[in-house]
């Protein structure tokens, strides 16, 4: 089995900050509040999480080659 990342650094597309995260292993984190300006993040179209859109690092189950969450529904 590869070995699997589970810090990211999100990067806010609004203001420029960033913000290591540790990244669930059990869930999805469809949402991320920005420590900085506080705007609202969310994944964008076709990533199924905030990691995989804004982060350094995706997210744990992409990492290992499978889907994320996908139709399970917000």
């Amino acid at each position: 089995m590869p070995h699997i990342e589970l810090e990211s650094v999100i990067t806010c597309p609004e203001c420029g900050a960033t913000a290591q995260e540790t990244m669930p292993t059990n869930a999805c984190q469809w949402f991320y509040e920005c420590k900085s300006c506080h705007t609202l993040l969310k994944p964008l179209p076709g990533d199924c999480c905030v990691f995989c859109s804004y982060g350094s690092v995706k997210c744990p189950p992409i990492q290992q080659g499978n889907s994320c969450c996908n139709g399970s529904g917000a």
